[in-house]
């Protein structure tokens, strides 16, 4: 049976440990068999958290070699200023040297930098700490505008609830759309969010000025199957394409034609998923324009064929 490891840390967040618990748990097979074991793994009694205050005490059967048996493991929320021990980091380390795969929610992202795992790979986490992320690992290409990041063996979240649309993820990836679904109505979510963390985020623009990108947000993702430009979003925007990448980087922490990429993958993503549409149709669709496209930036950003992955994940 798959073994997720979840590591209590120090201070760790409560909600956020709790979260793959939950939706790892809840999974079933399609003969009603449990389909992964979990484990909650901490070096002694720790202190759980919850916005940084003090809430409970854990004391688990686990202590943190067990963990190194485990195929998943998870490492949830701490606070950022607090440095993860070197035992920590090295059986992390060990774990994704081991071939293990390793995923942070929300602040535990600070861990797997720390432990070496980010340098030179995408990742997220709340976008209120996003700029300190990238600030203390500057290798990290930090992107705050999305629920979370599939990097291959390493996989990171947003804050706090985008732990479940992770969570959920892997399941998918495990064990197709239909049981991710099936998992999904147990815990009572959507079995994938549409959108990113940018519509949480709150923007402040560091000029002063009050307008907000959600109105152009809006616009671009309902007009993904339209042959976009920097121009006609500039335009659109009545800014400047200069002005528009400005307030991109400002407010989204990315540029406006990898937030428009970001959404057309995740488009496609759910029309392979969910609709027995030609790849052809799906490619036009959603701005690819053509089949070749649509290959192209699946490769290089899904790391498979639009095919392959609905085989995969069409429920």
């Amino acid at each position: 049976m798959h073994l997720v490891a979840v590591l209590a840390l120090e201070g760790v967040v409560g909600f956020d440990l709790t979260i793959p618990c939950q939706v790892f748990a809840s999974v079933r097979r399609p003969d009603g068999t449990p389909a992964y074991e979990i484990r909650v793994c901490a070096e002694r009694t720790v202190t759980a958290t919850a916005c940084e205050q003090e809430s409970f005490r854990i004391q688990s059967h686990y202590g943190l070699e067990d963990a190194r048996e485990a195929d998943t493991v998870i490492v949830p929320g701490v606070s950022p200023e607090q440095p993860p021990r070197p035992r920590a980091l090295r059986l992390i380390r060990d774990l994704a040297a081991g071939g293990a795969r390793v995923a942070s929610i929300c602040t535990g992202a600070f861990v797997l930098a720390a432990a070496g795992l980010l340098d030179g790979r995408r990742a997220t986490t709340h976008w209120q700490v996003a700029a300190l992320l990238a600030e203390t690992f500057p290798d990290v290409d930090v992107d705050p505008s999305v629920l979370f990041v599939d990097d291959g063996q390493i996989l990171t979240s947003a804050g706090i609830a985008a732990g479940l649309d992770l969570c959920l993820h892997m399941v998918r990836h495990d064990h197709g759309a239909a049981v991710a679904a099936d998992t999904a109505r147990a815990i009572v979510m959507a079995p994938q969010r549409t959108g990113g963390q940018a519509q949480f985020i709150e923007h402040r623009d560091p000029v002063g000025d009050t307008d907000d990108l959600g109105p152009v947000l809006g616009w671009m993702q309902d007009n993904l199957g339209a042959p976009l430009a920097i121009a006609d979003i500039a335009a659109m925007a009545a800014m400047s394409p200069r002005s528009l990448s400005r307030r991109f980087r400002a407010q989204i922490g990315t540029t406006p034609l990898r937030w428009l990429l970001d959404r057309r993958l995740q488009r496609a993503r759910e029309l392979l998923e969910t609709t027995e549409l030609s790849v052809d149709r799906i490619a036009g669709a959603t701005g690819f324009g053509s089949v070749e496209t649509l290959r192209h930036h699946f490769a290089k950003h899904v790391g498979t064929t639009p095919r392959a992955y609905r085989t995969a994940f069409h429920g």
